[in-house]
């Protein structure tokens, strides 16, 4: 039964690919703007120098013949080769996904950490003080948008404190500011959903029966509330990691970090559209088998999930 679930999901997950293709190729093709004369932009090319380079790009064939030279490339597992740096768009993308990944992995696991932490409390003290504190957190965490809360994380544990650096990467202490900048945004859902989720089965009769029988508060908390309250942050938190690996644009911007999100800024400005498209494709298969690794993690959990697949 299993085996029969993740086999649909897969089909579906190939047509969503055509369809993120067909998407990124016309939205790419509607940008204004001559990819040929921005690559050339610097070097101070004649007219006819760019309209050569149009000619050697395929840019000058007509929209279908390009469309079908695309989808002809990417069904052979081929995004083709960056116009500006002449390099295997593959070979980029993978250059720069371990940062990415990196950025994206404990950004995941603070929010998680966070999300379940303010949820949980929330709901057993709800109705109080600590409830509306910790609702307060989740909201904010939403609310603010991470190049804001990147910036004043710089301004003051970097510049003011010192306690980080400000920018760049290689080291655990470059990645502390971006990552706990991501994690507290991503712990705002977490918690929000974690919180509605506990106070129903904190009402629930099995919880109530649990509690008559002498149960510790800790072993009803741990055993019953939060594994209740796992699911949906493990939905929640899979669509925000499949976002993070397509590339945390924003705060990789805002850090100066390498990364997937610092290759498509580059790629954009110079209309490098190959590149582009292989980042827009990546990120549709990363979100795509993060969520079917979700649902299945879900299922685990959840034993109804199960018997409904």
């Amino acid at each position: 039964m299993m085996a029969k679930y993740i086999g649909r999901r897969l089909l579906q997950s190939l047509f969503v690919l055509w369809l993120v293709a067909t998407l990124a190729f016309g939205a790419l093709q509607l940008t204004p703007g001559d990819p040929a004369q921005a690559l050339l932009a610097a070097s101070g090319a004649t007219s006819e120098e760019i309209a050569r380079q149009r000619a050697e790009l395929g840019l000058d064939d007509p929209l279908l013949r390009q469309y079908a030279r695309f989808l002809g490339e990417l069904v052979q597992g081929d995004l083709g080769r960056s116009w500006l740096h002449g390099r295997p768009v593959s070979r980029m993308i993978a250059e720069q996904l371990a940062p990415t990944a990196e950025l994206a992995g404990v950004a995941t696991a603070v929010g998680i950490a966070v999300g379940i932490g303010l949820g949980v409390l929330a709901a057993i003290r709800r109705r109080t003080w600590v409830d509306a504190a910790a609702t307060a957190v989740a909201v904010v965490g939403i609310s603010v948008p991470t190049y804001w809360s990147g910036l004043l994380a710089i301004l003051v544990f970097a510049l003011h404190l010192r306690w980080f650096p400000a920018t760049g990467s290689g080291s655990l202490r470059h990645l502390v500011l971006p990552a706990l900048v991501l994690g507290f945004a991503l712990s705002g859902s977490i918690a929000r959903i974690v919180r509605t989720r506990s106070v129903e089965v904190l009402d629930a009769q099995f919880i109530l029966a649990a509690r008559a029988r002498g149960l510790p508060a800790h072993r009803v908390l741990f055993v019953h509330v939060l594994r209740a309250a796992l699911g949906p942050a493990i939905t929640v938190s899979a669509l925000q990691l499949g976002f993070l690996l397509g590339g945390a644009v924003i705060t990789e911007s805002v850090f100066a970090r390498s990364g997937l999100g610092q290759l498509a800024v580059e790629a954009i400005l110079w209309q490098d559209v190959p590149v582009v498209r292989g980042v827009v494709l990546f990120s549709a298969v990363a979100f795509m088998l993060v969520n079917l690794l979700a649902d299945l993690l879900q299922a685990w959990v959840d034993p109804r999930i199960r018997e409904a697949l």
